[in-house]
């Protein structure tokens, strides 16, 4: 959602941006599911974009990451950048 969030972020683009970036595929049933649960627990909040005739005058379900959103992003990269940097180098070498 963060990295989409500029253009509209709605569940197709999303998919596509977790299958290009995991390189596995995503299901858009799950994705929708995420979305809801993390709406939810309000990391991201959802808002409703224009109608298009593409859609068929149906207007998309877009998403953004809240305040409270960003701080959770903030908190696990400071968490998993400290464990990073505690793994001893010769642990990587080998």
């Amino acid at each position: 959602v963060a990295i989409l969030q500029q253009e509209g972020a709605y569940a197709n683009p999303i998919m596509e941006e977790l299958e290009q970036r995991a390189k596995r595929t995503a299901n858009l049933s799950a994705v929708h599911s995420a979305l809801h649960r993390l709406e939810k627990k309000g990391f991201v909040e959802s808002y409703k974009g224009e109608a298009t005739a593409v859609r068929g005058g149906k207007r998309k379900r877009l998403y953004k990451v809240t305040a409270y959103g960003v701080k959770a992003l903030n908190d696990v990269k400071e968490l998993r950048e400290g464990m990073w940097s505690a793994i001893p180098q010769i642990v990587l070498d080998h």
